[in-house]
């Protein structure tokens, strides 16, 4: 059995779980998720926490999924009570960033300016033009969604120019010498 399945997810107050046989549904402050459940995997809720257990517990094919089905779920119940946010930074001279609606226009040094759409349930809000916060309630989302941002001018290793987390560490190479 995993150590990490086994643990019971806190529900707060304010958030309401409903358990089907294929999937559950998490509401919240913040909005609605509905998780699908893996195979194998049943939930309970027990005393204002949300359990996982197996179906057979000496089933190898299905003790592998007993820890994600549990991290799902209480990623689910963190994100309808507090939500996720991550953070970008935009590094280096003309580029920046715009939200106009539901799209947000980049110039990243490219011959055209770059419009990304975002998808419906993420707020992306820049500040200063170079500093960008992507929320929303799935943490699955909101790291695509970064990462696909990210994807559009990934940080150069020689300058160091492009879109970054907030926080990441660079490993700068050495150009050539001109001797």
């Amino acid at each position: 059995m995993s150590r990490i399945g086994r643990k019971p997810i806190l529900v707060p107050k304010g958030v309401n779980v409903t358990v089907r046989p294929d999937a559950v549904e998490v509401k919240g402050p913040k909005g609605t998720l509905t998780q699908r459940v893996p195979p194998g995997v049943v939930f309970a809720v027990d005393k204002g926490a949300l359990v996982a257990s197996l179906v057979h517990a000496d089933d190898p094919t299905q003790k592998k999924f007993h820890g994600l089905a549990r991290s799902l779920m209480a990623n689910a119940v963190e994100g309808v009570t507090n939500g996720f946010k991550r953070e970008l930074d935009i590094v280096g001279v003309g580029y920046r960033a715009e939200v106009k609606g539901k799209q947000v226009h980049f110039a990243l040094g490219y011959s055209h300016p770059v419009v990304f759409d975002v998808p419906a349930g993420i707020d992306v809000a820049v500040d200063k033009q170079t500093h960008l916060t992507v929320t929303g309630i799935d943490r699955q989302l909101v790291g695509q969604v970064a990462a696909n941002i990210r994807g559009l001018r990934r940080p150069d290793p020689y300058k160091q120019k492009g879109v970054r987390y907030t926080g990441e560490v660079l490993k700068k190479k050495v150009g050539k010498t001109g001797a």
